[in-house]
């Protein structure tokens, strides 16, 4: 039996495990789960980045949308008033500690980042369950167009707290990367995205709450993406990266992508073994200097 047949493509490479260097070390789960990572990507890094709040304001907060009060975390610069403001799309794990130190990182590069927590419906704590086969059913379920609504309502939120969503960028890695895309075709608001390993192509199972792939709107992007990918991810091909960079050519439509050699999926995150060091910082260098170049940030 293909164990990968029901998994959508962005999910097969975090299920394929990567190399492991000897001269990495793990915190035990207690740690981990104290440290508010997420278990089930597996074994936590004890190297994992942290991030500081000097010079920030950063926190929890709700934002009001249909269903309910959903969860955010947020940070930004603690003396500018009017922030550019930047979403972080989470991986499918929830709201835990690598997302928000990477929304630490872009307030550190001067954004207003805001993590959404967008599967907050399904009453669980996505940070606690430890089994993939537990957590798929609910990250499946999730509807495009109420992902689109709940980005739009954290958009409009921002605004209200003094965010400058005139320069609004989104980042996203694994599934929220596949949200960068979607995001790119639905929001005339956007100025720039950075997708982290999103996947370009849907499961056929997924048409009727996820209507179009990243590869079928690539006509209707309206904001300039950057796709930063793994040669050796093993759920998002290169043939289905070359396919979306036709896709964009065909339709006019500005983006880049930077594919790093030998480099699986989740390569940029830090606290889980498939962390590679340099292509998760040269990443990072190009997503800051895209939102300078597409002025999100300064």
């Amino acid at each position: 039996m293909n164990v990968h047949a029901k998994i959508p493509s962005d999910i097969i490479g975090l299920t394929t495990p990567s190399p492991v260097s000897r001269r990495s070390f793990f915190m035990t789960a207690s740690a981990a789960a104290a440290a508010g990572y997420t278990l089930a990507a597996g074994p936590v890094r004890a190297q994992a980045i942290t991030t500081d709040t000097k010079g920030l304001k950063a926190g929890n907060a709700t934002v009001k949308v249909n269903g309910g009060d959903m969860p955010v975390y947020f940070a930004r610069p603690e003396d500018v008033k009017n922030p550019p403001v930047i979403l972080v799309a989470m991986e499918i794990f929830g709201l835990h500690e690598y997302i928000r130190d990477v929304a630490r990182r872009l307030a550190k590069a001067g954004a207003f980042a805001i993590a959404p927590d967008y599967y907050f419906r399904s009453g669980q704590d996505l940070t606690k369950i430890t089994e993939m086969p537990k957590l798929m059913p609910i990250v499946n379920a999730k509807p495009d167009a109420e992902l689109f609504a709940d980005l739009d309502a954290t958009v409009a939120w921002a605004k209200s707290q003094g965010g400058n969503t005139r320069r609004l960028g989104i980042l996203g890695f694994c599934r929220g990367g596949r949200t960068v895309w979607e995001y790119a075709a639905h929001s005339k608001s956007l100025k720039a995205g950075v997708a982290f390993y999103g996947t370009l192509v849907d499961p056929p199972a997924q048409k009727s709450i996820w209507p179009k792939s990243p590869t079928e709107l690539a006509a209707d992007m309206k904001a300039p993406v950057l796709g930063l990918y793994g040669e050796a991810d093993t759920g998002i091909s290169l043939a289905q990266v070359e396919a979306m960079k036709t896709a964009l050519k065909k339709a006019r439509k500005t983006a880049e992508f930077k594919t790093y050699p030998g480099a699986p999926h989740g390569f940029h995150a830090d606290y889980r073994p498939s962390y590679r060091k340099e292509a998760a910082e040269d990443g990072w260098k190009n997503a800051i200097a895209w939102f300078k170049k597409y002025k999100v940030l300064n």
